[in-house]
């Protein structure tokens, strides 16, 4: 299913309003939208939500055979999916342009910019090695697909803890999570990707662009950078044509929303190990807000028990004293009795009614008059007229019916003559 294009109204509307420096939801030119992380309750699962777009990461490993040109390294697999969920312009099975380019992006982003030390992954060199995959579920597109993914593929991976492995000559043990902590995985820095949407041939800029702002825009710049102001990746794509000194620009504008993103990141898995350590509740159903459809509960409202007895003893000098035993009430019989007499009397007259218009009719018919048939409910009259001048039809013979031949008369007339 293709996405429901833009009309030319709605198009010359988002342009005007670049031009005079606002947009839809409210944001100036460089901010970004809320940023919301939350994690599951296993190790290495999460969902960041940047503004209405929703990505979610789930990190797994195994031990396999290592590449045969990389044998003391582990392996990273990246895998981003474009649901329908998310969008009904996504088709399953199929992997669009913007999969593969997005795919591709996240691949030199994480994986070519060394921010895992794969070396730490190998159990025994040429033999085991552990392959950390990566799956990526766009749940929801409003815009700006990979700066929600870098997000979450850097969150799943910071927050994984892969099982605990001994090795005693050649044979490797695996522990449980009962047996043995499972271990975090060693990361140098955290790259984040962020975007920049140019408008009319680079003229106007705009950080996070969103789902309607990106079917407007002429071209896209991504700039994959860590805290620490390194430049992991680039990516220029639309063909335009972007100076020197806009790319500088951007490239300080990001290195600044890097280090707002990293450390919002910081303090939520912070958080997340506080709770896990203290005992208390954690995973997607605690994140959900109160006071919605889809809670669990809702907070406890307090009650202030302290004048109880004055105010009910106020509440009861206020009501109305109830009747004493004895009193009576007024009956109320006799109004329901004079009602149905009344009705008793409508219906003795419906009858009567009905009564004479039957006997009306009847004495008509026999004196030879028109019949009249009378529905009083539907108020409906049929009238059935006898003919006035009936035609007599006499009915012809037929040839076998027809009167004796000429031979038989004269036969007759000569018996009557004998006789």
């Amino acid at each position: 299913m293709k996405e429901t294009p833009l009309s030319n109204c709605e198009r010359r509307f988002l342009l005007r309003a670049i031009e005079e420096k606002k947009r839809l939801d409210g944001r100036q030119t460089f901010d970004y939208r809320n940023i919301r992380i939350s994690f599951g309750t296993d190790y290495g699962c999460c969902i960041v939500e940047l503004g209405k777009t929703r990505v979610l990461g789930q990190v797994s490993c195994e031990l396999v055979s290592p590449k045969l040109n990389r044998a003391t390294e582990g392996i990273l697999f990246f895998n981003l999916e474009l649901s329908q969920m998310a969008a009904p312009a996504f088709e399953p099975g199929r992997q669009s342009d913007l999969l593969v380019k997005l795919n591709r992006l996240l691949e030199r982003c994480l994986r070519n910019s060394k921010c895992i030390d794969t070396e730490s992954l190998c159990v025994v060199a040429g033999e085991k090695v552990w392959q950390i995959r990566v799956d990526l579920h766009l749940l929801n597109h409003d815009g700006n697909i990979i700066d929600a993914a870098s997000i979450a593929a850097i969150v799943a991976l910071c927050h994984f803890r892969r099982p605990d492995v001994s090795v005693q000559g050649e044979e490797v043990t695996l522990y449980t999570p009962e047996e043995r902590d499972p271990v975090p995985l060693s990361i140098h820095h955290m790259p984040i990707c962020v975007s920049f949407a140019f408008f009319q041939q680079g003229t106007y800029l705009l950080v996070d662009p969103n789902e309607r702002e990106e079917r407007v825009m002429d071209g896209l710049l991504v700039i994959a950078m860590n805290k620490h102001r390194e430049l992991c990746t680039i990516q220029s794509s639309g063909g335009i044509m972007l100076l020197k000194d806009q790319v500088f620009r951007c490239s300080k504008i990001a290195g600044v929303k890097v280090a707002e993103i990293t450390e919002l990141i910081q303090k939520a898995l912070e958080n997340d190990q506080r709770v896990r350590k203290e005992g208390g509740k954690f995973g997607f159903a605690e994140s959900i807000a109160n006071q919605r459809i889809t809670a669990f509960k809702m907070e406890k409202a307090p009650i202030d028990t302290s004048n109880i007895e004055e105010k009910a003893e106020e509440i009861i000098a206020e009501a109305e004293p109830p009747p004493e035993i004895g009193d009576g009430i007024e009956n109320s019989w006799g109004d329901l009795e004079d009602s149905e007499k009344e009705e008793d009397d409508d219906d003795a007259v419906i009858l009567d009614d009905t009564k004479m218009d039957t006997g009306e009719v009847s004495d008509i018919g026999s004196q030879g008059a028109p019949i009249v048939l009378s529905d009083s409910e539907e108020e409906e009259m049929i009238i059935l007229e006898p003919e006035k001048n009936p035609k007599k039809i006499r009915a012809q013979p037929s040839a076998d019916q027809k009167g004796p031949s000429k031979g038989q008369g004269k036969r007759r007339k000569k018996k009557r003559t004998a006789n």
